[in-house]
């Protein structure tokens, strides 16, 4: 399995589908269930880590540690805490205080299938456990990458990325946004994770400035181009399809890419954006095909 992943030809199904399996593997070993009354949270913590989905971010993690031969052991560990800092955010993101959503990825959220208090504190916990896992010797020999990978992924999940973004997007629905704004919040919202997910592959090669750069520029336009298809989807998909309620946006009355461009605009937007991204990669040639094929797949899906 882990061969298949790492060799010269690949396809973005066979790289998803290995992807899922790996993680799920190592997440669910990091999360065994414990004999005492704590045993709840990690349910819960399980419930929401494992449930079924893409893994994209895991496997932008594993793409560009391909790029630069980095060890799949290492790699996978920040597959693994990536994944959940993400699940964390579904978790609190479905929450009565926040989205107040009942489904995700196709089954109740957590705190419909345990509790409000037991979903934060589920939350919580995938929070911390991905940091303790980003620090563990097996991500990396070198400390010095660990506490990079750590600060990184800090700043990306923070107030200055994913949790500012989430405030700006409460506001939304009290305030109308101009496209600049709503711009700035999904970078930072869905952005700026998607962005250390392409970039933590050069950190854990040491990989030269320019190597980074290049996959900073891919991730921007990606990032953008994701949301633009999530916002396609809460307007064209339907809940059997994207696994949550869809139109949830149009009914909490916020702005996204499709009310203020139309969908066709903002379909021809996301298209030009994935050339842009694929533009960046240049640099890496054939090497880079992977993250080539997980460009489009990332617009095409329907999920």
């Amino acid at each position: 399995m882990t061969e298949s992943l790492w060799r010269d030809t690949v396809t973005v199904d066979e790289a998803a589908a290995v992807t899922v399996k790996l993680t799920d593997s190592l997440i669910g070993g990091l999360l065994k269930v414990p004999p005492g009354l704590e045993a709840r949270v990690y349910e819960a913590m399980r419930y929401s880590a494992l449930a079924p989905g893409k893994r994209l971010r895991p496997l932008l993690v594993l793409a560009s540690a391909r790029l630069f031969g980095v060890a799949l052991r290492s790699a996978l560990q920040v597959a693994g805490a990536i994944e959940m800092v993400h699940a964390y955010s579904l978790i609190h993101d479905d929450l009565p205080a926040m989205d107040n959503s009942d489904l995700r990825r196709g089954r109740p959220t957590c705190h419909k299938a345990f509790d409000d208090a037991t979903a934060v504190l589920a939350g919580d916990g995938l929070l911390t456990m991905a940091f303790e896992t980003l620090s563990h010797p097996d991500t990396h020999g070198d400390p010095t990458v660990r506490c990079e990978l750590v600060s990184a992924l800090a700043t990306a999940a923070g107030a200055a990325g994913m949790v500012g973004g989430q405030m700006i997007d409460l506001i939304a629905e009290t305030r109308t946004l101009d496209i600049g704004a709503i711009t700035r919040l999904q970078r930072m919202k869905t952005g700026a994770l998607i962005a250390f997910a392409c970039e933590a592959g050069a950190i854990l090669a040491k990989a030269p400035h320019e190597s980074r750069i290049a996959l900073r520029g891919y991730a921007h336009d990606l990032g953008l181009a994701f949301q633009i298809a999530d916002d396609l989807l809460d307007v064209e998909g339907s809940a059997e399809e994207t696994g949550k309620p869809v139109g949830a946006d149009a009914a909490a009355g916020k702005a996204t890419f499709v009310s203020i461009l139309g969908a066709d605009r903002a379909r021809a937007q996301a298209e030009l954006l994935i050339d842009q991204a694929v533009a960046h990669l240049d640099l890496f040639e054939q090497r880079a095909e992977l993250l080539r094929q997980v460009a489009r797949f990332v617009i095409d899906r329907r999920t």
